[in-house]
């Protein structure tokens, strides 16, 4: 059964850190497009950070609200993809989805994290 299983969101203060997981099950996060977005109430789900498969270069994008902070990477032992937060701000409050692009479009079901004091 294929399925994406985030964890590692919680509650931080301001200029904390957190390491979201993504752990795939069923399929192989090497050969996919593998991408971190984030939602919060009334607005679209933005995307953060994305990876390319191993075979298009495991190349890195991010979006420029994240830049310098936010690194995403990819574990191909584990199948599992992490989004490293650096310098939180509360404004990264979301909760954050998983997602697996290829010829599929797979989804988790989200992590909130919280930035406050």
């Amino acid at each position: 059964q294929v399925q994406l299983v985030e964890s590692g969101g919680g509650l931080v203060q301001p200029g904390g850190s957190l390491r979201l997981s993504c752990a795939a099950f069923g399929f192989t996060v090497s050969r996919y497009v593998m991408s971190w977005y984030r939602q919060t109430p009334g607005k679209e789900r933005e995307l953060v950070a994305t990876i390319t498969s191993a075979s298009a270069g495991g190349n890195t994008n991010y979006a420029d609200s994240v830049k310098g902070r936010f690194t995403i990477s990819r574990d191909n032992a584990k199948n599992t993809v992490y989004l490293q937060m650096n310098s939180l701000k509360p404004e990264d409050t979301a909760v954050y989805y998983c997602n697996a692009l290829w010829y599929q479009d797979y989804w988790g079901q989200g992590t909130q994290v919280t930035v406050s004091l």
